[in-house]
């Protein structure tokens, strides 16, 4: 029986990688399965629950790992996760996804493309000061990267941005598939070697001993080309060559085969890490990005819930959990340093943060993924847990009501809220859960009982905020069959000033958005607006998110395409008063939108920026 990441053929064609290369290579022998010991790991399924151990992390050296069955996670979810349309983050709220990410205890986040606009050089530059020089009891500190294309102009950015980091990283990249140096560059074999050569070379001249290199679309590249550039750049000085499937074209054993024949046959492999990038344009990212780990692979690149552009990227979820639960029966003990219990947190955050929800039945961290409604599972479940779950959701950060019996209502106090917090996954402190708490006492007085989707509902609405420039005073509207649609809207701006204004419009919401408008005065284009209920019932809390785009400034450069475009920011609110959450999520995209351009934390830095909008 053949596995999903191998095919009958699917083995290293041997030819100049060096015998050290290969003897640190311990799942070479997954590339071809003897099918009586591939039933007997089957046999074994029962056994399996998924722990919340982790393997030992050696110390970081840029071009080799102590330990072969060890990889790197390198998390882009602030770079290629911010690229899905309508993710657009404040520093803030990167700062804050950076933070999250160091407690996961990643080994590379990848900040940003600071080349794209001088707010993504600056909102770098911070996480580099502020994240990239914290230092664990554990000597733990991530590596922080920046993405630029192979000029100067983009590698001097990322510099710029990094270097203030313990480790910092300028990651690079050139197409080599030939319809991309045909259409896209209009370079030759001969040039797109030359300036990947050369801009690396010019990457480590700055001062930087951790460059990383990847042939964009190498899945569609020709292999002799491949290995011919790949060299090249070794030679160069880069540490990490990084094989992109950038289109999603490939499937598990093509994408394993693909990294088997690099390190088979790249003149000095055995001096670099061999990394992977996969998207998800046919649900493959996660399968693809085990199968390059399977054929020698030691550093995976993914994202929080899967995020980025199209159908997004390999899962840092799926991937990380994959390895904590087969990795020691079936990839030959590949492990890697994440602190699993932080998933559910880091999930929320960038959910809310980018208004990119996650599908009910996501694997992991879905809100399906650990209930159980039919019947014959239910009973299964009641008798022993392993029948139904081979995750333990507590590893992860998610605890069940039912298993502590805490039920929340007028009468209960802070403690009582923030120990259900814990439970749902919100480790929230300070200034947080008092306004959290003073939101949840007001919905209690007027509702029945208090749901953990209600919770949910109020952590998104006070938590996960952008910074305030307006803030919402009062909205009165009068609507119906009588005459027009009619609010007034009072904001508070952020000297305490108040200011009001009247307008119609079509409905409720269509008239108190005007009214904002003529406050706020920036021009915004409303490019979608959903209201869902979070519970049923006449009282149901209602969650609102809008997705707006700035006319005026908000621009950025696509890395891949050099293209200029409009960012869209995403707003969310929750009430039970919906025209109320509708005008509260308007305000807060506009918020974020204001913020995105002038961030005070910021103001400090803005003198060292080289790369402007």
């Amino acid at each position: 029986m053949a596995s999903i990441f191998t095919s009958p053929n699917f083995s290293p064609t041997p030819t100049t990688t060096t015998s050290q290369f290969k003897s640190s290579n311990p799942i070479r022998s997954l590339f071809h399965f003897k099918p009586s010991i591939h039933r007997q790991k089957f046999a074994s399924f029962g056994a399996v629950i998924c722990s919340s151990s982790s393997g030992g992390r050696p110390e970081y050296i840029p071009s080799r790992i102590s330990d072969p069955s060890y990889v790197r996670i390198f998390d882009t979810t602030l770079r290629d996760g911010e690229q899905s349309p309508g993710a657009t983050m404040t520093s803030k709220e990167k700062l804050d996804v950076a933070r999250q990410l160091a407690k996961l205890r990643v080994d590379i986040i990848e900040a940003g493309f600071p080349a794209a606009s001088k707010d993504d050089l600056e909102a770098v530059k911070m996480i580099a000061q502020e994240v990239g020089n914290v230092v664990d009891d554990t000597g733990y500190v991530p590596v922080i990267c920046g993405l630029a294309r192979c000029n100067k102009n983009d590698i001097d950015a990322s510099w710029e941005a990094v270097k203030n980091a313990k480790l910092p990283r300028i990651h690079t990249f050139i197409a080599t598939s030939e319809i991309h140096m045909k259409y896209k560059l209009k370079k030759t074999k001969e040039e797109v070697i030359e300036t990947a050569r050369s801009m690396v070379k010019y990457a480590r001249s700055l001062g930087c001993n951790d460059v990383e290199f990847s042939p964009e679309d190498a899945g569609r590249s020709e292999r002799e080309f491949l290995y011919q550039i790949l060299g090249e750049v070794i030679k160069a000085g880069a540490t990490t060559l990084n094989i992109p499937d950038t289109v999603g074209i490939t499937v598990p054993h093509e994408f394993g085969q693909l990294i088997a024949d690099i390190i088979s046959n790249t003149p000095g492999i055995e001096n670099v890490i061999i990394s992977t990038h996969c998207q998800n344009d046919l649900g493959l990212s996660t399968a693809n990005t085990l199968a390059g780990a399977c054929a020698g692979a030691r550093q995976l690149e993914v994202t929080v819930n899967g995020i980025g552009e199209r159908a997004g990227n390999a899962s840092l979820e799926e991937v990380v959990m994959t390895l904590k639960c087969r990795g020691q029966e079936v990839l030959k003990g590949l492990h890697t340093g994440i602190n699993i219990k932080h998933i559910v947190m880091a999930s929320k955050m960038v959910e809310e943060y980018t208004g990119l929800h996650v599908q009910p039945h996501k694997a992991i961290v879905g809100e399906n993924a650990f209930a159980h409604e039919s019947g014959i599972h239910q009973d299964g479940m009641l008798k022993h847990k392993q029948t139904y779950e081979i995750i333990s959701p507590e590893d992860i950060g998610l605890y069940r009501s039912n298993e502590f019996g805490i039920v929340l209502g007028k009468l209960s106090g802070r403690h009582a809220l923030k120990a259900r917090l814990l439970e749902l996954g919100f480790d929230i402190d300070g200034k947080e859960v008092d306004d959290l708490f003073w939101r949840f006492k007001a919905v209690a007085e007027k509702k029945k009982s208090i749901t953990d989707d209600d919770i949910i509902a109020l952590v998104s609405d006070v938590v996960f905020q952008p910074q305030v420039v307006w803030k919402l005073g009062d909205v009165q509207v009068t609507c119906g069959t009588l005459g027009l649609s009619t609010a007034t809207v009072r904001l508070i701006d952020a000297d305490g000033q108040e200011h009001v204004e009247c307008s119609t419009g079509t409905g409720p919401v269509d008239s108190a958005y005007r009214a904002v408008n003529l406050i706020v005065k920036a021009p915004v284009t409303l490019l979608d607006y959903s209201l869902n209920a979070v519970t049923e019932g006449i009282d149901a809390i209602a969650t609102t998110r809008v997705l707006i785009r700035g006319e005026n400034n908000h621009t950025s450069t696509n890395a891949s395409t050099g293209e200029t475009f409009h960012r869209t920011f995403s707003g969310t609110a929750a009430g039970m008063d919906i025209v109320v959450a509708s005008v509260r999520a308007y305000i807060n995209a506009l918020n974020k939108m204001l913020g995105f351009k002038n961030q005070p934390a910021l103001k400090k830095h803005a003198g060292n920026s080289q790369v402007s909008a």
